[in-house]
């Protein structure tokens, strides 16, 4: 019984660090720009494609472990992110926020029914991170794939912390997404830091999408549950709030993981769009407050 909680407690973490990834994503840009990538789901599921693909470079006994693959992962993405800034923002940059989250879906789209027509739809499994093995804790048998999830998860977020917090750059790039215009008069390049906003923002996605890929498997079509789950966090944890979004993710993977277990997985998505109505009947503004001048 106590292996059982404990076993169901670490994969609720561990789903709760890889949804904290995808929603930290999501929220860069929405600081950014001001307005919602919905194309952001499309990015997670392409990274795990992209894992899948790096990892399969090599024959099949020796087959690349998601660990050696993760630095190419982030360094695709991060260019598809580039492409994504270049495509669905920089032309539209003095267009309405509206005009920007229908690019992204466009982008998306063409996201989506590339892999597929490239690959095919069927579900494809990702490199694991590390061998499959358990380790015992406290006569606790853990699975080795679930804690180097976490760890791995928990070191990007630290990265992401740190970058905005104690860099130079970080603080140029928070001075440009709350008042633009005076990052310019100071001499902040506003166009190349929302640029590393969309790149940084789609190379957490593609980690994401490599952790996510090996036990939950990867398909084509993923990518418009991944963006839900992000747009719900946001908004529980507050819009434009980084770390209140991160929160919301771990909340979401908890409830999910704890209902699935006690019900069925159908009846931990329906209460989870009850306690999101819930949670904006009574916080409209979502547990922590919003950050953001406006939404999208």
């Amino acid at each position: 019984m106590i292996e059982a909680a404990a076993q169901l407690a670490v994969n609720a973490i561990a789903l709760g660090a890889i949804y904290a990834l995808v929603a930290l994503g999501f929220v860069l840009v929405i600081g950014a720009v001001g307005a919602v990538n919905f194309g952001h789901g499309e990015l997670v599921m392409l990274g795990g494609m992209v894992a899948v693909g790096a990892a399969t470079l090599l024959p099949a006994d020796t087959a690349l472990p998601g660990l050696v693959v993760l630095p190419a992962v982030l360094a695709v993405m991060a260019v598809a992110g580039l492409v994504v800034a270049a495509v669905a923002y920089a032309p539209l940059r003095r267009a309405p926020p509206t005009s920007v989250f229908i690019a992204t879906i466009a982008v998306g789209l063409i996201v989506q029914h590339g892999v597929t027509a490239g690959i095919g739809p069927e579900p494809r499994r990702g490199p694991p991170l590390v061998d499959g093995g358990v380790v015992d804790i406290a006569g606790i048998g853990l699975s080795h794939q679930q804690l180097a999830t976490i760890a791995a998860a928990a070191a990007l977020i630290l990265a992401v912390h740190v970058l905005l917090q104690r860099t130079r750059f970080g603080r140029r790039l928070r001075a440009a997404a709350q008042d633009p215009e005076m990052a310019r008069a100071i001499g902040i390049p506003v166009p190349i830091t929302i640029a590393v906003s969309f790149a940084l923002a789609a190379a957490l996605a593609g980690a994401a999408g490599l952790l996510l890929s090996n036990q939950y498997l990867v398909t084509p079509t993923d990518g418009g549950m991944l963006m839900l789950k992000a747009y719900i966090a946001t908004v529980i944890g507050g819009w434009g709030r980084i770390w209140g979004a991160a929160l919301g993710a771990f909340a979401i993977a908890v409830f999910e993981t704890l209902v699935a277990a006690a019900a069925s997985y159908l009846v931990a998505e329906a209460l989870l769009y009850v306690g999101v109505l819930a949670v904006l009947a009574f916080r409209p503004r979502g547990l922590f407050g919003e950050a953001a001048g406006r939404r999208a």
